[in-house]
This record gives C-alpha cells, sequence and structure tokens, in this order.
C-alpha cells in the first residue's frame, strides 16, 4: 500500500512510541486521515495511538495469525486512510523465534518501507556501521530514511548526517534530547490528570517532529492514494447480545477482536467502575487492563459485582482474560471483586509473565499473548479455569481471524 511506513529500531529503548505519536498527531494536525498499526501484540502502545490520531489502532501480528489475515487486516483498516503508520515492537528484527514475528516480517509481508530509528544517546560516527547494517542486512527489505533520536548538540548532528551520507541512506530528521520528550508512566491516559499529561506530551512530540523532521518528504503524495482492495464480508450475523468492559480499568483489547464479535451480535460497551448493574445479555467479555490501580472504585461498586456473579451462577458465558480474569477472583489484594472463582489476585512479589501461548480445547485451537506481573493464591491452572459457562485465565487470546472459533468455544461448555 501506498503511504504507509513502519517505524523500527535497532532496539527497544529508542524512543518509537514518542516519534511515533508525534508523527501520527503531526499528521492529523496537517489534516490527513491516518490509521496507526502496531506490530505484534502489544496492547499498550496502541492506547497511545489512539490519543494521538484520533483513530484505534490495530494489531497485526503473525504469531497469533497467518500473513493472509495481517494483509487483509491492513487494507481493512488502512483502504479509507490518507497514510498508515505501523510502529515496530522491540527491535526491527525482534521476534518470537530469531525473525519469526517480528516487525521486519511484517514491513516485508506488506511491502512498506522503514523509517529507522537510531538512538544517538552516547554515539556518533559509529552509527556507520549500524545503518549499512540494517541497509543490507535483508536486501528484501526497504529503508526509507532515518531519524536520529536523542541528539545533544548541532556538532553531534553534524557527525550523524555525515554518517548517513557516507553509508548512503538518507537523512529524515532528527528529535533533540529533551527531558520532557519521553513517556514517564505507562499508565498515562487512564485518568483525567493522566489523560491531560499525555497529551502535552503528545503536543510537543508533535511540535518537535514537525520542526527537525523532514515531514514534506513523508508526506509527499500522500493525497494521490487510490486503492483497488476490496473488504470481503461474509455475510453472516449472529443475534447475540454482548456486552464489553471498557473503562480506565479494562481497555487491553484487540481492535480486530472487538470487531469480529460484531460478526456474533450486537457489542455494547459497559463499565464496571461507573455502571451498576451488569445488563441484559448472552455473553460477558472481561478484557485485560489495570484493575489492581482501580481495586479500591471497583470494591465499591457492589452492585456491579453482585450483578456479574448472578450472571455467572445462573449459567451466563463469561470469557475473561488478565485483568478480566483478576476482577472475577475473590480479591484482589484484601480488596472485594466479584467472587466468581476462588482465588485471591496478588501483586504481591511481581515478576513478569510473558510470551506467546497456544492451546487446544475440544478440538478448537487458541493462540494469544501473555503479559502480567500479577498471580493468584492458590495458583491458578493453565490456560483456563473453568466454572460453569465461564472461562478464564491469564492470556489475552486472538479470535478475529475467524470468529465463529469463539461460538464453538462456548458451545463446548454450554
Amino acid at each position: 500500500m501506498n503511504n504507509s511506513f513502519l517505524i523500527g529500531a535497532a532496539s527497544s529503548g529508542c524512543g518509537k512510541t514518542t516519534f511515533t505519536m508525534g508523527l501520527l498527531r503531526a499528521l492529523r494536525d496537517r489534516g490527513f486521515h491516518v490509521q496507526p498499526f502496531k506490530s505484534g501484540p502489544d496492547y499498550i502502545d496502541p492506547l497511545f495511538h489512539h490519543l494521538a490520531s484520533g483513530q484505534e489502532s490495530v494489531n497485526l501480528d503473525t504469531v497469533m495469525s497467518s500473513h493472509a489475515h495481517v494483509q487483509d487486516l491492513f487494507h481493512h483498516y488502512g483502504d479509507s486512510a490518507d497514510a498508515c503508520i505501523i510502529e515496530a515492537a522491540m527491535g526491527l528484527f525482534d521476534g518470537a523465534d530469531g525473525p519469526r514475528g517480528s516487525a521486519a516480517e511484517i514491513a516485508q509481508l506488506l511491502d512498506v518501507p522503514v523509517i529507522l530509528l537510531v538512538s544517538a544517546k552516547a554515539v556518533a560516527y559509529s552509527v556507520a556501521p549500524l545503518i549499512y547494517g540494517f541497509r543490507h542486512f535483508n536486501p528484501a527489505l526497504r529503508i526509507a530514511g532515518v531519524v536520529f533520536n536523542f541528539v545533544a548538540s548541532q556538532r553531534q548532528l553534524s557527525t550523524l548526517l555525515r554518517a548517513c551520507e557516507d553509508v548512503g541512506v538518507p537523512c529524515l530528521g532528527h528529535l533533540p534530547r529533551h527531558p520532557e520528550l519521553q513517556i514517564p508512566s505507562r499508565h498515562l491516559g487512564l485518568t483525567l490528570e493522566e489523560h491531560e499529561r499525555t497529551e502535552r506530551l503528545i503536543r510537543l512530540a508533535a511540535k518537535e517532529v514537525e520542526e527537525h523532521v523532514d515531514m514534506e518528504r513523508i508526506v509527499k503524495g500522500f493525497k494521490d492514494h487510490v486503492s483497488g482492495f476490496k473488504i470481503q464480508d461474509s455475510g453472516f450475523k449472529g443475534s447475540l447480545s454482548i456486552c464489553v468492559a471498557r473503562d480506565a480499568a479494562f481497555n487491553f483489547t484487540y481492535r480486530a477482536n472487538i470487531d469480529a464479535l460484531r460478526h456474533l451480535g450486537t457489542v455494547t460497551f459497559i463499565s464496571p467502575l461507573q455502571e451498576t448493574a451488569l445488563p441484559p445479555c448472552d455473553f460477558l467479555y472481561l478484557p485485560g487492563g489495570y484493575p489492581e490501580l482501580f481495586a479500591a472504585e471497583l470494591a465499591a461498586n457492589t452492585t456491579m459485582r453482585e450483578s456479574i456473579r448472578h450472571f455467572a451462577e445462573a449459567g451466563g458465558r463469561i470469557l475473561a482474560e488478565c485483568g478480566g480474569f483478576m476482577y472475577l477472583c475473590r480479591d484482589i489484594d484484601g480488596q472485594f471483586m466479584c467472587n466468581v472463582l476462588p482465588y485471591t489476585a496478588t501483586m504481591n512479589h511481581a515478576h513478569l509473565h510473558l510470551g506467546y501461548r497456544e492451546t487446544r480445547l475440544n478440538g478448537i485451537t487458541l493462540r494469544g499473548h501473555e503479559f502480567h506481573y500479577s498471580s493468584t493464591i492458590p495458583e491458578a491452572p493453565f490456560p483456563f479455569i473453568r466454572h460453569k459457562n465461564v472461562l478464564a485465565g491469564y492470556t489475552h487470546w486472538y479470535w478475529a481471524e475467524n470468529p465463529m472459533t469463539l461460538s464453538k468455544l462456548f458451545s463446548t461448555i454450554i
């Protein structure tokens, strides 16, 4: 697709998210309809993309889904946009298994050029062999140019520009070292105060991008974009009434998953933080998020907790993932939750559980990703806790490639 770039880097910590937010907002301020994407299973960066661009971001993942599905997603959501911006995860070639699942694989699969973000911290002309390596390691990958981040001085910038010239890779600009131009918390945007802090960061990043990056070169020809891709619609439409928790405590979802639910019925968003009871529904989806940060507020909403517990005990179908699973537990570190499942969720002695997951349940293959610091007392079984028509666990499952998988999954326990 024309008018698309993937923002990649040599490693994590180069400032990809900050630069991506600045670029998204700068393009939006110029009047472009820009569609953001995230390479890999991350659920947090897409929230920042949404704040910066005004458009919900879409995850592209070649481990949880097929290559054909990733291509379909890219065209489905990007077809009507003036430009598509994909933010990479980790380093450009870092995948689940070597390069498999990496941002480089995504860029090559979609034939999207890469803007390589290079950290200028404590380095000068030595970036030349690094850039040379990224340009030549995979000849099928197109490096459109380099943007340097954390540049300390004009003298350093002159040396970096010479490195690009000697390697033969265009320099598209730089971002200066700026004490306020960094994300101080991954929780930004959850509350009104934090949302305002995030907005200030985005505006500053956009200002720096406009001042120091060759935006004219990046946007050249954007409005001439024409795509011949036609979205294929199966025509199937279910009749389920589906409730999805979405608020500051529960916001880790894949956009394509939610859209896939609409093939099964009507989706209504609810807030376990703000609303007093679960409305009548056939299926409740409790996604991940930060229930531990809002445990007191969730505990205080007794009527919502009781209505979800009664729904579960009456045989209601519930899928709860990670934070949603914690919410169904008896308590989170002493704060009472829904008491559907006989566990205490705790952040004590927190350590990271991370990685792709795959399981089979009654002949159905499910793929997903796990990322959490909490644990349960006693230790919960992998991959699901099953209670009546409740399926709960720590994995964020991906079903968008075949929404009927979810329907079939629940038909096995009804």
